[in-house]
């Protein structure tokens, strides 16, 4: 058999993976029984480390303009092993063959990535990990997984109090962007430590829990196997996900390979953190720093009704361009304009129809104002009541999108549909279903939507 000079540098590359070193915070994340420190791999000696960029990096030209996707593919430090590696190669193709895939997923992460990638690069942290929360949430704060996970980075409900995000019902520290962003570095640091700086291991950690990499590599050592990421018995999620983070990084680094066009972000921060004190119409907010109330949802999403309730000091996010602006008009904003609504503590005989009677409102104005899906109230619950005439914040109404009509209709989204083939179905325009409903982009068989026909 003729060895080609190609199958003699694969099997090299193979020959001298260095396992690195991860950590996460997903599906299985209440699993924190592994011993504290674990050695995956014998050391490798200093005469045969690879070569740290590997040979699937590109080298950028001269007059390639510097974004901050090239930022992060210049603080890459993970070997995604052999570009033909079938685990790799099944979640590339998998990305590539998503035409919309990075346009849908980018125009969410504009506004936070650029904040992602300075907090790694302020702790020395590979720069894949801002690709992390591609495959955690495709960038939507907004999104909830199966086992409750929230935010960006996906958090537990457990996990994210063990790294003080406060969960309650005004606010979820699992949707903040900042906060998050610094629990899940702290996690994953302390993932990389415990699996002695591999940070494939401590990837995998995140996602299913360092007992279940821990009791893997103990499992490997025993029987005298090789116990590197790429060799351990895992469940199947955790078997791509690694994969998953790698394939982006490869579809990243060298795009046109691909046949991807990465949308532009520039390296520059997208918001700036302004200080509040006291409760804020988050309405009011958009409103002085003149974006629309989607924005503003967006950039806030810990908080999940129309008012701000800080219970100390709080980094309200607005975009960098209207900071200035925004502070000088919350600076001259009477109080009596800071929250333009009281509060109603349900009781025993109350439903909606009566509280929105009693108050001068609508069922559906009391619906926007709560979050509420349906009518359905408990005793002792506090709700929001608007005053007359008060605009909804998005997740409800954005500004400038049209007013809703007095027909609403419950449509039930069937599989293969999308937010674009229900609003050419119905005459709408797709900013009104988004409106409607508090959606983004992804639909879910069986969801219910609710939509207000002329």
């Amino acid at each position: 058999m003729t060895v080609t000079p190609n199958v003699l540098r694969n099997g090299l590359l193979t020959l001298w993976l260095l396992v690195l070193v991860g950590c996460q915070t997903t599906t299985n994340r209440t699993d924190q029984s592994a011993a504290p420190r674990i050695s995956s791999a014998p050391a490798a000696s200093s005469d045969h480390r690879p070569n740290r960029l590997g040979n699937w990096r590109s080298i950028r030209k001269a007059d390639e303009p510097y974004t901050l996707w090239t930022r992060i593919r210049d603080g890459f430090q993970l070997d995604p092993t052999l570009l033909d590696s079938p685990r790799v190669d099944k979640q590339r193709l998998h990305y590539a063959s998503q035409a919309r895939y990075f346009e849908v997923t980018s125009e969410r992460a504009r506004r936070y990535l650029h904040y992602v990638v300075e907090e790694l690069d302020k702790r020395g942290m590979p720069l894949e990990l801002a690709l992390l929360p591609f495959v955690e949430s495709g960038y939507n704060p907004m999104v909830y997984s199966r086992s409750q996970a929230a935010g960006i980075w996906q958090f537990i409900p457990s996990t994210g109090r063990v790294f003080s995000l406060h969960q309650d019902d005004i606010y979820d520290g699992r949707r903040d962007i900042t906060a998050s962003t610094n629990a899940a570095l702290d996690y994953l640091t302390r993932l990389n430590n415990m699996f002695d700086g591999d940070w494939l291991l401590a990837v995998a950690a995140y996602n299913c829990g360092e007992g279940c990499i821990g009791r893997a590599v103990k499992r490997n050592q025993e029987l005298g196997l090789p116990a590197d990421y790429w060799n351990l018995q895992l469940p199947s999620e955790t078997m791509d996900y690694v994969p998953r983070l790698l394939a982006l990084a490869q579809i990243v680094s060298t795009p046109e390979q691909f046949g991807i066009s990465l949308p532009d972000l520039n390296d520059e921060p997208y918001f700036a953190q302004i200080t509040i004190r006291r409760p804020l119409d988050l309405l009011k907010a958009a409103e002085l720093a003149s974006i629309s109330a989607d924005e503003m949802r967006y950039l806030n999403p810990a908080f999940k009704h129309r008012v701000a309730t800080p219970r100390q000091p709080y980094q309200l996010l607005v975009p960098v361009a209207q900071a200035e602006q925004f502070s000088a008009a919350l600076a001259r904003l009477p109080d009596s304009e800071r929250v333009p609504f009281s509060r109603y503590t349900v009781r025993r005989g109350d439903n909606l129809s009566a509280i929105a009677r009693q108050h001068g409102s609508s069922v559906e104005a009391l619906r926007q104002a709560n979050n509420l899906q349906s009518n359905l109230i408990n005793v002792g619950q506090q709700l929001i009541i608007p005053s007359a005439g008060a605009t909804q914040l998005a997740g409800n109404t954005p500004t400038g999108s049209a007013p809703r009509s007095n027909r609403p209709r419950t449509y039930t989204v069937q599989s293969g549909d999308s937010l674009y083939s229900i609003a050419r179905r119905f005459n709408v325009e797709v900013k009104q279903l988004r409106a409607w409903n508090g959606v983004d982009t992804l639909l879910k068989p069986g969801q219910q939507l609710t939509l207000h026909l002329p």
